[in-house]
């Protein structure tokens, strides 16, 4: 039985949007979250399904503090919960969610998806960001 207030203290922003089937390997590059006011982070990828016979995708998330993050450099795993092997997937995770999550001091975080021998085959991947732990709440509904 749920009991306690989730709604008033996440915020979900947009990560990769659906989107037409991807069929070759080019990387799926989230929007950069700015995780200033939120003291957790999380990142949920939803693979939908994947037409080819052996295809992966690896998982890379990388901070900074330039808005742009033209500072990005790969997260160390200390930094993260759960690891970014946890977070990619195959061929044959069909319809599944991954998430990782970020525990660094950067302001900014984004990740990259990149798939290898996806030649053959459509794969549908979205991302959200999910924000906790607001400085100030309840966080606004419709997320801004």
């Amino acid at each position: 039985m749920a009991k306690f207030d989730l709604h008033s203290n996440i915020d979900a922003k947009r990560g990769i949007s659906p989107a037409a089937a991807g069929t070759d390997n080019t990387a799926y590059v989230s929007q950069i979250v700015d995780t200033r006011g939120y003291g957790s982070v999380e990142w949920l990828t939803l693979i939908g399904a994947n037409t080819d016979a052996d295809a992966t995708f690896v998982t890379l998330v990388e901070d900074g503090d330039a808005s742009n993050l033209s500072d990005a450099a790969a997260v160390v795993d200390a930094e993260l919960l759960g690891t970014e092997a946890l977070a990619g997937f195959a061929f044959d995770d069909d319809n599944e969610i991954r998430k990782i999550g970020y525990i660094g001091n950067k302001r900014y975080v984004r990740v990259t998806i990149t798939p290898a021998n996806n030649a053959a085959g459509n794969i549908y991947v979205a991302g959200v960001w999910l924000l906790g732990h607001p400085t100030l709440a309840p966080t606004a509904n419709p997320p801004v």
